[in-house]
């Protein structure tokens, strides 16, 4: 393939002082693990063996202690524990949802916070995770584009978010316990604060990690990046990452997705449907999902279903309609429920799966479009009790 200039965004992001101390070994390539562990005094002929130990240890086995390590020899995890360390984000707080829903506000350097979600449901359970500190998207509908973007998430932040999901279900098998392949959570989708696709090349190396049969061994079908439509970076996704694929589609007209999804500006319908039409191919995967937010009287119209079952006409797809899950001084009301299974029921008379997403989480603000750092709200809230005291 040939190389390309990386897509910027339009927002600069603040950049990162280089770590001090011990080097972090979550979210480090086998590659980069290599390296360091030769860097750090390793045998060049015992390194590949002494990576697939580590490495079957932090993410097979979820060990955060080298003195855990036991088929190591002890000078060698005395070598590791002088040189490195393994370090998850911080969860700052877990919320539990009625519906089973778990809502995790995590920090990771700098003091920033992000949200994860995990969504218990019959068939899997699927945590949402962030890729971004804020969004620069600025999607109207959307609570989490409220928040200005402050910066990418390294691979790190990222696969650790998984870790920690998996911490709270009490997923790591048990050392010499029988062997259990049920999986609390067996898939990942990137649907969290952020778009992954500017953020590209932290996200690939997460994933990576999070699919490397060794670890978590999260089947690449079992992984979904959602974007907006950053339309260069498609086809490197399918190339690199070979994950599913979800768009946030949500209008069937650049007029209105314009208003609704600002990014359509630079990449419009045509452009963003001309890619997806290349990804099933370049993937292997089976369908693209499109994301519909369902918004009264604004895309819910017979037309509307009309005009978006033409459009994909062509391309794999299934689509996903989301009854819009309001939030404070939202610009917008949820479809009328009637309106929700009309809509649905032209795109399934087309040909085309149009399952209606049930919110989850609602009562927690974890629901789709909902996402947006506590932080943020916290920080707003102190400035409020320390203006009023001032005043006083």
């Amino acid at each position: 393939m040939t190389a390309t200039a990386p897509i910027t965004q339009d927002l600069v992001t603040i950049p990162r002082k280089a770590p001090e101390g011990p080097l972090n070994l979550v979210g480090l390539s086998r590659d980069a693990m290599r390296d360091a562990f030769l860097a750090a005094g390793t045998p060049e002929k015992q390194v590949k063996m002494r990576v697939n130990q580590v490495w079957q240890w932090i993410y097979y086995w979820g060990v955060r202690d080298f003195a855990d390590m036991t088929n190591l020899s002890k000078d060698y995890r005395q070598l590791l524990s002088d040189n490195f360390v393994i370090r998850l984000p911080e969860m700052v707080s877990r919320n539990v949802s009625a519906d089973g829903t778990r809502k995790y506000l995590v920090r990771i350097a700098g003091g920033h916070e992000v949200e994860v979600v995990y969504i218990p449901e019959s068939d899997r359970g699927t945590l949402c995770i962030s890729s971004q500190v804020g969004c620069t998207l600025t999607c109207s509908f959307c609570h989490t584009g409220t928040q200005k973007l402050v910066r990418n998430l390294t691979p790190d932040e990222i696969v650790g978010q998984v870790m920690l999901a998996r911490d709270d279900l009490g997923e790591w098998p048990e050392r010499g316990g029988p062997k259990n392949e049920t999986r609390l959570l067996s898939n990942v989708v990137l649907m969290g604060m952020g778009e992954p696709l500017y953020n590209f090349d932290n996200v690939r190396d997460a994933m990576k990690i999070v699919m490397d049969g060794e670890g978590i061994a999260l089947s690449r079908r079992r992984i979904t990046l959602s974007t907006s439509g950053i339309v260069p970076e498609i086809a490197r996704c399918a190339e690199e990452i070979g994950c599913q694929l979800a768009v946030s589609f949500h209008a069937t007209t650049d007029e209105v997705r314009n208003k609704l999804v600002p990014i359509n500006k630079k990449w419009n319908i045509e452009a963003l449907l001309g890619a997806l039409k290349e990804y099933p191919r370049l993937s292997n995967s089976e369908r693209i999902t499109f994301e519909y937010v369902m918004l009264k009287d604004v895309n819910d119209s017979d037309a509307d279903a009309r005009r978006l079952v033409n459009l994909i006409k062509g391309i794999p797809a299934k689509i996903n309609l989301i009854p819009f899950n309001e939030w404070p001084g939202a610009p917008y009301e949820r479809s009328d429920w009637s309106r929700i299974e009309a809509f649905a029921d032209i795109v399934y008379k087309a040909g085309y799966a149009s399952p209606i997403r049930t919110p989850r989480g609602e009562d927690i603000m974890a629901a789709c479009g909902q996402l947006k750092s506590a932080t943020e709200r916290a920080r707003k809230s102190r400035k409020a009790i320390e203006a009023e005291a001032a005043r006083g």
